[in-house]
Parts: C-alpha cells; structure tokens; sequence
C-alpha cells in the first residue's frame, strides 16, 4: 500500500465546516472581509440541522430562529402552521445563494490535522486542502448522546433518540417515557400526551419561570456557559440555566398532570423503567430526549480537548490554537450568538492573515 500523500486540491486562507447558521455568519463575514474561503458541509441541501427536524415542529413552535447577518428572516410574517423543516432550510438557501457563499456540498470532513508549516490539512472526501485558519461550525445533530442504563438491551418496546423522532402519532394508543429536560423533550411529550399515556423523566428538578425571557438574563445564562468553556468543560445547554418559560400551553399542560416529573429511574426492564425504592413503570416505548454532543471527532488528531473533556476557549478561538475557531459552540449556540461568533471569529482570522502575509 502506497503511502505517498493525497494530492492537494486548494491553498486558501480559511475553511468553513458546515453550513447551519453558525457557518453561514462566518462565510458572510469572511466574504465581506475579502478572505479566500470555502464551506464544506455535509448535509445534501442547506438547512442544517433545521432539515432533519421532525415534521410536527412548525414555525409556531421553534425554539429560537434569529436572522442571518444581511438578511432579515421576517420571522413574524411566516404563516406559524409551516414545517420548520422546509421554512428554514428555504430561507437558508435563499441566503445562500444571494450572497453567493462558496458552499460546497455534500462534502463529509474526515480529519484536520498539522500541515507541517503553520498551516493545516483538512482531509474532506473531496479531496486534501490546506488553510491557515479554520471556523468549525459543525453543529451538534450528528451526535445524538445516548446515557446507558443497567438493563438496556433487556427492552422489549421501541426506544428512539429525538434526532429519529418524526412524530406523536406514530406512539397513539402506547405508554411512552419521555426522558430529559431540554426543550425538544418538552415538545415531544406535550405531542405525545395527546395521543398516549405518558411519563416524564428528568435527572434534575425541572425549573419553570414566570419571569419574561429578558436581554439581561440571556446575557447571564450566556455567561455561565462561557465561564464553563474557557475552563476547557463541555458546555452545557442554555436552557439549564434559564429554565423554561411558564407560557400558557406549560400551564395547561400542569394542569393536565403531563409535567408530573419523576427522577432519573435506576435501570430499564423488559417491560418498562424501575427505581430502587420499588417503583415501576411500564412502558412500550422510551423516547430519549437527552441532547446531543459537540460533533468534533474530526478535530481529534489536533489533540485540543483539555483533561476536563471540552476544549478551553477564549471567545471562539481555541486557547491552544489560534487557528482554530469553534463557533456555534458553548456560548454561541444559539442562533444569535452564531451570528456574533461568526463576525468575533472573523475579526480574529483577518489579524491571524495580516501577522502571517
């Protein structure tokens, strides 16, 4: 076996990895800046991560879609009965082409690793290309967390993670366990009590809030999560911090008894989930709303993860190395926090250019 290189098939200054939100700020901003560059994102069509969402998710009931950067969405003019599926991953290709954003698709990164001259070598199955910086901005989607639990093979129901979820329908008639605290799990088990008998798991006290969502509080739970990634932990979710908003549809959700949460149960059975202290509850099916991790694997040989299991940050850049961004990442996972970590990111690429031209 050969063990000549792989040809190289570009020389730029800045790649882009992945073409959601967070990568398309970075590409507008490293296009208007003038900075050779292109995206590679895996998807088939633009959208990100929105495109795999499932059916039942309308406009109506997204969490958190901000417009791109030159582009307004006009989010308030949508009809709220569309498919998030189609609706955003149209805007998104419209943003795409009226910028005329250098995305290359579908095109998979297979590693990132040191070219030997202060550049990198980023391994794509489109061919080997070397840059000097790099925006990683792959998202989370791909990286379904799933938590193991004594007795999981035992199960004889369906058990799904919320990346496979399509809809409540498919669960009519059946008793269903909805695990998690995130968002998504809210949404799946409010669908789901309608059409079956269901129980909500959490491993922590879920916290509803009557107090409006304001532009300080964001600021607080952006910094909690910040605070985590510059001591190089995995970032945790927003909506850890801030807790969810006690709307309407919450309240009578508690009235109906659907956010009766139990703890975390202690292994799965045949037949349902069952706690040490004697409680049991049977189920035909588990639906793990139990989030996602960091899609970063094709950074590994890059050795940047600290002992405590993230990557220590300093804004988007990598503490350990200032060619490396990761945007959409802790801090910035929020749509709009994509927005300003693609233009913060950005700002620190043209300085990185302008000491090494």
């Amino acid at each position: 076996m050969s063990s000549e290189p792989r040809p190289v098939a570009a020389e730029l200054d800045a790649v882009v990895i992945g073409a959601g939100q967070a990568g398309l700020s970075s590409s507008y901003f490293l296009r208007r800046a003038g900075i050779e560059h292109v995206v590679f994102d895996h998807n088939p069509a633009p959208g990100g991560a929105w495109q795999h969402r499932w059916d039942s998710l309308t406009v109506a009931n997204t969490h958190g879609v901000y417009d791109l950067p030159g582009l307004p969405l006009d989010f308030g003019h949508l009809d709220p009965a569309l498919h998030a599926n189609s609706a955003i991953p149209a805007y998104f290709g419209d943003y795409e082409h009226r910028f005329e954003l250098p995305i290359r698709r579908p095109v998979s990164v297979t590693a990132v690793r040191e070219h030997g001259d202060g550049r990198l070598l980023v391994e794509t199955s489109a061919g080997d290309y070397v840059t000097r910086a790099l925006v990683n901005a792959t998202g989370t989607w791909e990286k379904p967390f799933w938590p193991h639990y004594p007795g999981l093979g035992s199960f004889r129901g369906r058990m799904i993670h919320s990346a496979g979820y399509t809809s409540a329908a498919e669960f009519a008639g059946k008793k269903v366990v909805v695990v998690g605290g995130g968002a998504s799990a809210l949404q799946h088990l409010l669908e789901i009590s309608e059409v079956a008998a269901t129980t909500w798991v959490t491993r922590r006290e879920p916290v509803f809030s009557t107090e409006e969502f304001s532009e300080e509080r964001g600021r607080m739970a952006v910094a909690k999560v910040d605070a985590r990634v510059r001591a190089g932990l995995p970032p945790e979710s927003v909506i850890s911090v801030t807790g969810y908003s006690l709307t309407p549809t919450i309240k009578a959700a508690m009235e109906r008894g659907i956010l009766d949460r139990l703890p975390m149960f202690d292994r799965i059975t045949p037949d349902g989930v069952a706690w040490d202290d004697g409680r049991f509850v049977p189920a035909d099916a588990i639906v793990w709303a139990t989030g996602f991790r960091a899609s970063l694997d094709h950074l590994a040989p890059l050795k940047l993860r600290e002992p405590g299991g993230g990557i220590r940050m300093d804004g988007t850049r990598v503490a350990a190395d200032a060619r490396v961004h990761l945007v959409g990442y802790g801090p910035s996972a929020s749509t709009v926090g994509a927005n300003r970590a693609g233009r913060a990111a950005v700002k620190e690429i043209r300085a990185l250019l302008a000491n090494v031209n």
